[in-house]
């Protein structure tokens, strides 16, 4: 669908406390939706990220054991910056992330214990954008969003993954929506200029994974496509920049 026949895309809803992100590795928050946590953590919500990986199998020129700790202090540094001091690592596997209840009960865990009423999460469709062109999503962020979905409902049910009950994670039904970032069919949005400056430095704390992913300057590539990002959505959001969001209602 073109912009010029899409619909505007509807605030966000921002009558909410704690937010919880979860995404499948190191960076994708960054490329996301950082500009939008900034906005939500000066506004004094609390967000907490988890990462199913420590991005080990990122970088072709480093090995795991070195790579998954450099990315791990990348996340931190960088989660920082935009107001998050909590940031969780659920140790699943980088690039082999499985979709299944293993999956689902760790991120049931983490709702439970941080007792979210947004849940953040990345695209979880096949692609990247949609028609002519559309690149291949990975298989780490469709597991990952599909479970972030289903654990919102998970949370809630004591029945389901009752052993979290025993280590004493008490059942969460208050998840109220989740937003999914980077969807090619969002709906809502948030105005990304108060937070993009603090969004470019974000990213910029993956440097290392930066360097190794492109050869232009990190500064210019960082800027140039959160830029990018944000004004691609902006004629749907009355001209401003902004993070766009699929958001599902509970």
């Amino acid at each position: 669908m073109s912009d010029s026949h899409a619909t505007d895309l509807l605030e966000m809803p921002d009558d909410w406390v704690r937010a919880l992100a979860v995404v499948a590795h190191p960076d994708d928050l960054e490329y996301g939706c950082a500009a939008a946590v900034a906005a939500w953590t000066d506004q004094g919500k609390d967000v907490v990220y988890v990462l199913a990986t420590r991005g080990e199998a990122g970088i072709d020129s480093l090995a795991p054991d070195v790579c998954g700790p450099l990315r791990e202090q990348e996340q931190r540094d960088s989660a920082a910056v935009v107001g998050v001091d909590t940031v969780e690592f659920l140790d699943h596997r980088d690039g082999v992330v499985e979709y299944g209840t293993g999956l689902r009960r760790d991120v049931t865990a983490a709702i439970r214990r941080h007792r979210p009423e947004l849940l953040v999460t990345l695209n979880h469709r096949d692609t990247w954008g949609d028609g002519p062109g559309a690149a291949w999503n990975t298989p780490d962020h469709l597991a990952v969003g599909r479970a972030v979905l289903d654990a919102a409902a998970d949370a809630g049910n004591r029945w389901i993954f009752p052993e979290l009950e025993d280590q004493g994670l008490e059942p969460w039904d208050g998840v109220r929506w989740v937003a999914v970032a980077a969807s090619s069919t969002p709906t809502h949005a948030i105005d990304a200029s108060p937070g993009m400056d603090r969004a470019i430095r974000s990213l910029l704390c993956h440097r290392a994974y930066i360097e190794a992913l492109t050869d232009e300057p990190p500064e210019d590539y960082v800027r140039a496509f959160l830029a990018s990002t944000a004004s691609r959505v902006s004629t749907r959001f009355g001209g401003r920049p902004a993070v766009a969001f699929e958001l599902f209602a509970r």
